[in-house]
């Protein structure tokens, strides 16, 4: 199994971007995902959350501003980020519980960073 990270890049203030995480392999179901983010010298920080059950939990921070979404079918994970601030400027990071075909436990995964720059 792996997770891709992709949609990364510059914009400036108050502008938008849509990151997405897809997970390619053999899959039977993506559980809890997240999107996490890291700048320099910092710890990474959890982003956002979409539960199995559809729920989702955000960092204040990010609350009102980004939505975290999930296509089943796609086994992708989004991250849409709106009204984007130069804070918000970090390494983005996927991570996803994911059951394998033939698995009833499912191991977490991570992808590769995708950059984010909002210049202001």
């Amino acid at each position: 199994v792996q997770l891709q990270a992709s949609g990364g890049g510059l914009v400036q203030a108050g502008g938008s971007l849509r990151l997405s995480c897809a997970a390619s392999g053999s899959i039977r179901r993506i559980n809890t995902a997240n999107w996490y983010r890291q700048t320099p010298g910092k710890r990474r920080e959890l982003v956002a959350t979409t539960f199995t059950v559809g729920s989702t939990n955000y960092a204040d921070s990010v609350k009102g501003r980004f939505t975290i979404s999930r296509d089943n079918a796609n086994d992708t994970v989004y991250l849409q980020m709106n009204s984007l601030k130069p804070e918000d400027t970090a390494v983005y990071y996927c991570n996803a519980q994911i059951q394998r075909v033939g698995e009833m436990v499912g191991l977490t995964y991570w992808g590769q960073g995708t950059q984010v720059t909002v210049s202001s």
